[in-house]
């Protein structure tokens, strides 16, 4: 019960003050979930997060649930998504009833664009993180390459490239393992 617990209360504190959506919420699952709890390793953390952009939903609460269901099972995932998605509706419901009366004050206007500075300086970092990584060969290097080009200059879902990508990883992967294969046969004879 004290996991479940401690799973609801940390995904609440990353739902509740983790600003700009998903993609900024992975620096503070990175220090959470992985350094200070260490309940997946760096690795499992973005592929929980591969995961998580290729089916539907939302990106950090895909992410809530897979943690969770790796700690405490499908309860563990549901308590999980419950805490990360808590604050956001809790605040939701806030911000709706108050919207008409704030939006047109200035020092809010101007604050909100502050939030969104810090939000692209948080998701740079965070892709940083991730190249740092995942960048470890010319193989990847290339589909790095592949995917910023073919998302900067084509209207193509991401989906689609995050689905090709994992398809070129395991061609690649396959074809290397039967090549060592091949090479460790042709060694015995």
């Amino acid at each position: 019960m004290k996991e479940l617990l401690d799973l609801f209360l940390v995904f609440a504190k990353i739902g509740g003050f983790t600003f700009g959506g998903g993609y900024a919420m992975l620096p503070v699952l990175q220090r959470e979930v992985v350094e200070s709890r260490k309940w997946a390793t760096n690795e499992e953390l973005m592929d929980y997060y591969a995961i998580g952009q290729c089916t539907p939903g939302i990106i950090a609460v895909n992410t809530a649930t897979f943690i969770g269901n790796k700690r405490k099972g499908a309860l563990g995932g549901v308590i999980a998504t419950l805490g990360c998605v808590t604050p956001s509706i809790i605040i939701i419901m806030l911000i709706a009833a108050l919207i008409k009366q704030f939006a047109e004050i200035v020092w809010v206007q101007h604050a909100l664009a502050g939030i969104r500075v810090a939000v692209c300086v948080l998701v740079f970092d965070t892709v940083l993180k991730l190249a740092k990584k995942s960048l470890k060969d010319v193989v990847t290097y290339l589909i790095f390459a592949a995917v910023i080009l073919l998302t900067l200059f084509t209207d193509l879902p991401a989906v689609l490239w995050v689905i090709s990508a994992a398809v070129i990883g395991i061609a690649y992967k396959l074809i290397t393992e039967r090549a060592k294969q091949n090479k460790g046969k042709e060694e015995a004879k």
